[in-house]
């Protein structure tokens, strides 16, 4: 079987500790090249990933040498200057999450995909998490009955990465579009993807730039820029076409406990959802039960990007795509609706 060529656009911590890695357990794929716009870090990880090829530049990379298919883990201003380039050369894509900054970055991304006729698949690793792949099955097969309301919550007491990630002009926000996205993607996707319509929502930065003793921070690549102008911490609900609703919390630094974890309410049953295992709510025999199921250890990056292959060569068609572009872009504006509804100290309605 002849191998998909990867191209991997960005050598950060998110490329070099999850998807190479990750990449190096699928054996029908082979990273050719790597890209960085400082060349010395593409180095450093093609050394260390024996990568043949490295570039200073996603157009250089996509020059010099043959790929199938590029996967973006840059920061999130440069997935949109890397889809472009990707679409316009016949490319398939892999994008890290977020999909994009902002909106209208995502709205760019989507017309050239589009115009292109390439393959675009957003990465969001709990999607294929093996609890939630469960659940979400449960969810499919009626289990559940109407799934009609979600609590989602990523919250870490002090968290705030470094670098890029609290430099808005960079990242497009902080923990909402950082973290939040996972949580709230996550229930999003157990509610079955139903269409968003309106969000209500705040954001608050009390604690910023933190001097608390003790905590490990994720460190981000440096911003040219230096700036520290994300939330610390954003709350709020979405509601959905079809009345379901969604409640969120996320946090980087905030004073209270740490938590991370999906809570789904339906007609038949209800479940909690964690990492590895999950509890349903529902009835046994017309008695109250509570269940708890623990599922097989998995490698969601591992699961994301083996399907991510799989459906570059054709083994998954474009209707079976877990997370399409037309999705991208919706979950897209749900973050921007966050943000929007948080400046404007109100409801909006989601720009599509």
């Amino acid at each position: 079987m002849k191998k998909i060529r990867i191209g991997i656009c960005g050598a950060g911590n998110i490329a070099t500790s999850m998807h190479l890695p990750s990449y190096e357990k699928i054996d029908d794929v082979e990273i050719v090249a790597i890209c960085d716009i400082t060349i010395e870090r593409a180095k450093a990880a093609a050394e260390k990933f024996n990568i043949p090829h490295y570039f200073g530049s996603v157009d250089e990379m996509l020059a010099g040498c043959e790929i199938d298919a590029v996967d973006i883990c840059t920061w999130n201003d440069g997935h949109k200057t890397c889809t472009i380039a990707a679409a316009r050369a016949g490319k398939d894509i892999c994008c890290e999450k977020p999909m994009a900054a902002s909106l209208a970055d995502a709205k760019e991304m989507y017309d050239e995909v589009k115009k292109a006729g390439v393959k675009f698949m957003l990465a969001v690793p709990n999607r294929w998490t093996r609890a939630n792949e469960v659940i979400r099955e449960m969810v499919d097969n009626g289990d559940f009955g109407d799934v009609y309301l979600a609590r989602a919550h990523y919250i870490r007491r002090r968290g705030t990465p470094t670098g890029w990630f609290t430099d808005k002009k960079h990242s497009g926000g902080g923990p909402v579009i950082d973290i939040g996205v996972h949580c709230i993607d996550a229930a999003w996707n157990l509610l079955g993807c139903p269409k968003p319509v309106t969000v209500s929502a705040m954001t608050a930065a009390p604690i910023g730039e933190f001097k608390t003793k003790g905590v490990s921070r994720w460190q981000g690549n440096p911003s040219p820029e230096g700036n520290f102008d994300t939330e610390d911490s954003g709350a709020g609900c979405v509601r959905f076409e079809n009345g379901a609703m969604i409640l969120f919390e996320c946090a980087w630094a905030i004073n209270g406990p740490e938590k991370n974890g999906i809570q789904i309410y339906g007609s038949k049953a209800g479940a909690v959802v964690l990492q590895d295992k999950f509890k349903i709510y529902g009835e046994t025999g017309g008695f109250l039960s509570d269940n708890e199921v623990t599922v097989a250890k998995q490698n969601a990056g591992v699961n994301e990007l083996t399907y991510f292959a799989k459906y570059v060569r054709g083994d998954i068609s474009e209707a079976e795509n877990r997370y399409p572009i037309e999705k991208a872009v919706q979950m897209q504006s749900i973050l921007q609706g966050i943000y929007d509804s948080a400046a404007a100290g109100e409801e909006v309605e989601i720009k599509l």
